[in-house]
């Protein structure tokens, strides 16, 4: 039997990596080695959701992964971002790794950005979700038991009033038909409290919801003994 391919996933704690991650697990060529998550500084959060790292803590605990997590400063420049991303690559934990996997569906200049920047370390990404029409995985998601709750919204583009509710059908049925299902475009992005592929589910609950200055709003999560409500 040929060996296996280590992987490393690059984890934002939402929903397209919780799904990529799960496809990539069910392929037996892959053995995925670590969960791979940027934390802004200041906060000890992802910058675009704000989960914060407890959370993340609890759901690489739930995988069985470990998490290794990169810390960047609020105000982050190309530069910055790549120096530090190259030092984590080459750490240790990543020896014998050449591969890096996403949950990017379809955004071409995402997807060269990241190819490129790996090349330079001698990397390859994997992109198990590319392709994927959005509106029928939103709703594979919901089918195969993924629970979610939105932690953030560019009310640009989606109503506020989006953030703080469960990604399910309504969620879906509800969404302006110029917002993609899968948030894609940073319309919206998710947290995974539950999932087929979980030892068991995440506890949390909501603090608040509310605006900030970067003109995003956001569901401020907790970790919490038991989950708030089940939004299934």
């Amino acid at each position: 039997m040929p060996a296996k391919t280590p992987v490393v996933f690059a984890w934002s704690g939402g929903k397209d990596s919780a799904y990529g991650l799960r496809v990539l697990l069910g392929q037996p060529q892959y053995e995925v080695r670590a969960l791979l998550t940027t934390l802004t500084v200041e906060t000890n959060r992802v910058s675009m959701s704000r989960i914060p790292e407890r959370l993340l803590d609890r759901q690489a605990r739930s995988l069985g992964i470990p998490l290794i997590k990169v810390r960047l400063p609020r105000s982050c420049t190309d530069q910055v971002y790549e120096e530090r991303m190259i030092v984590a690559l080459r750490r240790e934990e990543f020896a014998g790794l050449r591969h890096v996997a996403f949950g990017d569906l379809y955004l071409e200049g995402v997807r060269a950005y990241r190819e490129q920047r790996l090349a330079r370390v001698g990397m390859r990404a994997i992109f198990p979700l590319w392709g994927r029409d959005t509106a029928i995985l939103a709703r594979e998601m919901i089918a195969d038991g993924f629970g979610a709750i939105t932690a953030s919204v560019d009310p640009r583009v989606l109503d506020s009033g989006f953030a703080g509710r469960p990604f399910d059908d309504r969620f879906l049925a509800e969404l302006p038909p110029s917002v993609d299902p899968c948030g894609e475009n940073g319309e919206f992005h998710t947290f995974v409290w539950r999932a087929p592929h979980f030892s068991e589910p995440v506890g949390w609950r909501t603090v608040s919801v509310r605006a900030d200055t970067d003109g995003f709003v956001y569901c401020d999560l907790e970790s919490a003994p038991a989950i708030q409500a089940d939004p299934a």
